[in-house]
């Protein structure tokens, strides 16, 4: 086993620690954390089902950043959705080379393939915004700046490897095949780039639990979002409060 291969099969293996341990521990603080107040944001639904639609249109559609900001929603939704194209594209190196590759997986390649291009533009759109606009600089702190720039580097070393500096991807798939299988045969290909691409996104990985990327999960567990609007109907009392109601 090589020096690059251990070292970034180690750095792989505590990006995933990290990562997996940080956000399961801030999901489980999300969830244990009560909600004293009903405060859903109006208009609210009336029922669960209708929450679950909320959140969908939330997930899916940014409903609400489009109602706020028509200029801001494209930039945030286009950088979502190219995100989404270009990591679903990326599971054909998670398959083994022996497997064949799911069709819709297939399907994707071409659209995550120029998806970059479209992640890129709503990363330099967010970033000028940060800059340009008074109100959003005067409330940005250096990791907000730092979190968008560690994603261009991530966009653009990526798009650098597909349409300029090609890697070797029998090898790369090997190379992940094999940490993944916690074998250390196959060495990993020595693309300057490609070393570059892999730091900056397993130092993404170690980063996400401890930043405001953990609006992604977050979200779910947002009182404003989740809560239905029924406080004439049934009295809201969060757990620790009935606890107490009880003891009186």
């Amino acid at each position: 086993m090589g020096f690059l291969t251990g070292f970034f099969a180690l750095f792989f293996y505590a990006a995933v620690i990290i990562f997996v341990a940080g956000v399961g521990f801030k999901i489980s603080q999300y969830a244990r954390t009560p909600a004293p107040l009903k405060v859903p944001t109006m208009p609210a639904p009336l029922t669960r089902k209708g929450v679950a639609f909320r959140l969908f249109t939330e997930v899916v559609f940014f409903k609400s950043l489009f109602r706020a900001n028509k200029w801001i929603w494209i930039l945030g939704w286009m950088f979502h959705f190219a995100l989404l194209l270009v990591l679903l594209r990326h599971l054909r190196y998670f398959v083994d080379l022996n497997s064949p590759l799911w069709s819709w997986v297939i399907l994707i390649q071409p659209f995550g393939k120029y998806a970059a291009f479209a992640m890129l533009a709503g990363l330099v759109g967010l970033l000028v915004r940060r800059f340009t606009v008074e109100r959003i600089r005067y409330i940005s702190i250096p990791s907000d700046y730092l979190m968008l720039i560690l994603l261009l580097f991530i966009g653009i070393t990526g798009s650098l490897m597909t349409f300029v500096a090609h890697t070797d991807i029998v090898q790369l798939k090997n190379f992940i095949g094999g940490i993944m299988g916690f074998s250390f045969d196959a060495h990993m290909p020595s693309d300057f780039i490609l070393m570059l691409h892999l730091f900056s996104v397993f130092m993404l990985m170690i980063i996400f639990p401890f930043s405001k990327l953990l609006h992604a999960p977050g979200i779910f567990f947002s009182p404003s979002r989740n809560q239905v609007d029924n406080s004439r109907e049934k009295r809201h009392l969060a757990p620790w409060a009935a606890k107490l109601e009880e003891a009186e």
